[in-house]
């Protein structure tokens, strides 16, 4: 029999929740995180405590013991009734409504308060494992098994040790039973079940070889455009958002939908009035796919972008070579709110409990011109506000506090510039590693850095060319803001200095790239292959075919604990 006809696959429900892991020592667990974006996540451990279905200790099987250290990941969800029921309860007591259930449970995990999480109807399913050390599996169906034996709940959905034929067959089966299972799910998840396939497929640099994602596809139904609104954003982009007869599209209430720019709203032909085919992006985001063109009755009206910003009525012009128009006035109100939500946000200076209701109204009420002024607030400005009590007050003015230590890289994202995102950011903080390097750069040094180019160092140049925006950074510095600076690479002498390093694996801290840059950054240089010459090998989680050729080769093999070690990343560069 060939290998290719031996392999069987585990398929679990696509859970359309929050991705957590659970540290367990000795079968006590110890910590709780959020996976975040695969490199960095959020320490939960208080509030994963509290979710019911969550064991504080695992359970011993037939005499056997438990394993000394245990990394097991889940999925936390809110079942669809009963966000509805909490949605019911916060619109009587006047508070914002949860989007979704993804949203509620998000949220909920978020809560600095634990005893609001203890009171939010969270549940989880377990589906694999990280390090485990004292047990192993010669299956994933066997891991899982095994989970639920130690007490760790796992989907009862899952369809285990199936041919490749067969795996069709049950996605078909889910997508059938989807809307009336009790918790949302919006595809499903195919693993190759053997852990010794697994190791030799291996993974790359975010994700494994082994399993993939087969979503289902977005649920569509027809409504009519009742008409279209413009939304600011805060480089002043208007954007076009359809306003919709409510539909129920995938189990949801739509009545708002995207229509990106004007140039989809031409090539799409939507006019106001047409009935139209709507649909939810990814499950998520609403969208209108296309127009009913043999439903027109002719009373419809083409629409037309407008030419002055809808909140400012200032000229809104559209450059060249650019698909979105764009309000100039950098001081439209608008504008201002949306800046402030993004400083805030939980990439850039995290401030838990800054709003967008709450943001607008201390732009509205003149206590916040620019982002700086979040740090000149008093107490006393908060409490005027609505739904603005003593402990919710004091709670913001905590986390405004929190946030004012900072690292490079959130504080440039922070600001908001133009095509400089997260990644842009961190690049940035590693290239000037400080502040006054970075507000020195001249265009040409910027555009010489790798992933930067021409287009994002003008865009930055022009950012910090502006005297208002550096009257904004030097506020910010006199509100208490401290920004973390990174260690000059060449001061000393890296620990890979001369040393050619090869990676295999998957990293849990940092994606391959970040490694590869750690390593260059600490004077190793990094190879694609296992030679003669190849000093050491770091091995992450599901390693590949390098770990058996290093084996035979002799080459020192370094664990990632070891590896984080060695770089001595709290002295380094930090884990943004």
């Amino acid at each position: 029999m060939k290998t290719e006809e031996a392999i069987l696959y585990t398929v679990e429900p696509k859970m359309d929740g929050v991705a957590v892991e659970l540290v367990y020592e000795d079968g006590a667990l110890v910590l709780g995180a959020t996976r975040g974006d695969g490199i960095r996540g959020e320490v939960i451990t208080t509030n994963i405590r509290t979710i019911r279905s969550v064991p504080l200790l695992l359970e011993k099987t037939n005499g056997r013991g438990v394993p000394p250290y245990l990394e097991v990941r889940g999925e936390v969800f809110m079942e669809v009734e009963k966000f509805k029921a909490l949605n019911a309860k916060r619109l009587e007591e006047g508070q914002p409504l949860f989007a979704n259930p993804r949203n509620a449970a998000a949220g909920s995990l978020r809560q600095l308060d634990s005893r609001i999480t203890a009171g939010r109807p969270l549940d989880i399913f377990f589906y694999g494992v990280g390090r485990m050390t004292g047990v192993s599996f010669a299956s994933h169906w066997e891991t899982l098994c095994r989970l639920k034996k130690w007490g760790l709940k796992i989907n009862p959905h899952i369809k285990p040790r199936i041919p490749i034929d067969a795996v069709e067959a049950f996605y078909d089966k889910l997508h059938r039973m989807r809307h009336d299972l009790p918790y949302e799910i919006d595809g499903i998840v195919v693993k190759v079940d053997r852990i010794d396939f697994q190791q030799r497929l291996g993974a790359k640099a975010r994700s494994p070889r082994w399993a993939l994602a087969w979503k289902f596809a977005a649920t569509q139904e027809t409504t009519v455009l009742e008409g279209i609104e413009i939304q600011v954003g805060r480089t002043g982009t208007l954007t076009p958002v359809a306003r919709l007869q409510p539909v129920t599209v995938g189990g949801v209430t739509v009545s708002r939908a995207t229509l990106h720019n004007e140039d989809e709203i031409k090539r799409k032909d939507i006019r106001l009035g047409d009935t139209v085919l709507v649909q939810r992006a990814g499950d998520v985001i609403p969208e209108v796919v296309k127009a009913v063109v043999s439903k027109r009755t002719g009373k419809e009206a083409p629409f037309e972008m407008p030419k002055t910003c809808p909140v400012c009525k200032e000229p809104a012009v559209r450059l060249e070579g650019e698909s979105a128009r764009r309000c100039v006035n950098a001081a439209c109100p608008a504008q201002v709110k949306a800046a402030i939500l993004h400083f805030a946000s939980k990439g850039a200076f995290d401030m838990d409990g800054l709003g967008e209701k709450l943001v607008a109204q201390l732009v509205d009420r003149g206590y916040v011109r620019s982002y700086a002024d979040l740090f000149f607030l008093e107490k006393e400005d908060l409490l005027g506000l609505e739904r603005m009590g003593e402990k919710s007050a004091a709670n913001l003015m905590n986390a405004v506090e929190k946030s004012k230590t900072v690292f490079l890289a959130r504080f440039i994202y922070a600001l908001g510039i133009r095509h400089v995102g997260e990644s842009v950011a961190l690049l940035l903080a590693r290239r000037f590693r400080c502040l006054e390097a970075f507000l020195a750069a001249d265009e040409k040094t910027l555009a010489a850095i790798e992933g930067i180019g021409p287009i994002i160092a003008k865009s930055i140049r022009a950012f910090l060319g502006n005297e208002r925006n550096r009257e904004v950074i030097h506020r910010m510095l006199q509100g208490g803001v401290t920004i973390q600076e990174e260690k000059d690479p060449d001061a000393v002498k890296g620990v890979f200095e001369g040393k050619t390093v090869v990676l295999t694996g998957s990293l849990k801290e940092m994606t391959r790239s970040e490694a590869k840059a750690q390593i260059e950054k600490q004077g190793g240089k990094v190879s694609s292959t296992v030679s003669r010459g190849t000093d050491f090998l770091i091995k992450g989680e599901a390693p590949g075919s390098k770990l058996e050729k290093a084996r035979e080769l002799g080459v020192k093999i370094i664990e990632e604990a070891v590896f984080y070690r060695m770089l001595d990343r709290r002295g380094g560069s930090p884990a943004f």
